[in-house]
């Protein structure tokens, strides 16, 4: 959903060097998304298809599928779940829990938002408009929160399979998809960090208001 990851942040000497067989994989990757973007633009979601995609990107179709097994996955972006999930295990053990989770949700809205800002608009317009891209996202969460769940269950000490660590998992994933949604229906005004501060307060606390 969110841009530091160790080679970005590491000084230039420090960087692990990519072979060439990864870099042809990123250029590829990043042809046909740059494809993709430019075509939704020009004449919308439905209409865009894949051989369109791979017209433009100057790869085979079977290349697209190769890379993306949808459409909707080559708008929405999960490269970074890994990383995500390789910080929260790297936070200090004595660090209060929801700070490292804090820490880590604020990862994600930089990862997903480290594009340009007229393609990170777009998508999150195609989430709001489009319910195909819609229900794959929130598909691709699920997988995503299953994967955090084991994460949160090492950090808190509690059991891979509890009940307890898969609800308040899928909360906070249910919290990041209403983010983006809540920040396109609103015009992109909201500071993005601010509303996952408010999603998280209401995930650890509660709704705000008077006690009865």
């Amino acid at each position: 959903m969110t841009p530091m990851t160790p080679a970005r942040t590491s000084p230039p000497s420090d960087r692990p060097q990519l072979g060439l067989r990864e870099r042809k994989k990123i250029k590829t990757r990043t042809a046909i998304r740059t494809a993709t973007y430019a075509l939704i633009k020009e004449q919308g979601y439905d209409a865009t298809t894949i051989e369109q995609i791979a017209e433009r990107a100057e790869v085979s179709p079977s290349t697209v599928f190769r890379y993306f097994p949808t459409k909707e996955d080559i708008v929405l972006t999960d490269e970074y779940d890994p990383i995500l999930l390789d910080e929260l295990r790297k936070r200090p053990a004595d660090e209060p829990w929801m700070d490292s989770l804090r820490y880590v949700m604020r990862l994600a809205i930089g990862a997903a938002t480290e594009e340009e800002p007229e393609v990170v608009r777009l998508r999150s317009h195609l989430l709001v408009q489009v319910p195909a891209v819609r229900s794959r996202m929130l598909e691709s969460m699920s997988v995503t929160g299953r994967m955090l769940s084991e994460a949160i269950a090492e950090r808190t000490g509690m059991p891979r399979d509890s009940f307890e660590v898969r609800v308040f998992t899928m909360s906070l994933i249910g919290g990041l998809a209403e983010i983006s949604l809540y920040w396109a229906e609103n015009d992109f005004k909201d500071d993005l960090n601010s509303l996952l501060d408010r999603a998280l307060d209401v995930i650890e606390h509660g709704l705000p208001g008077k006690n009865t």
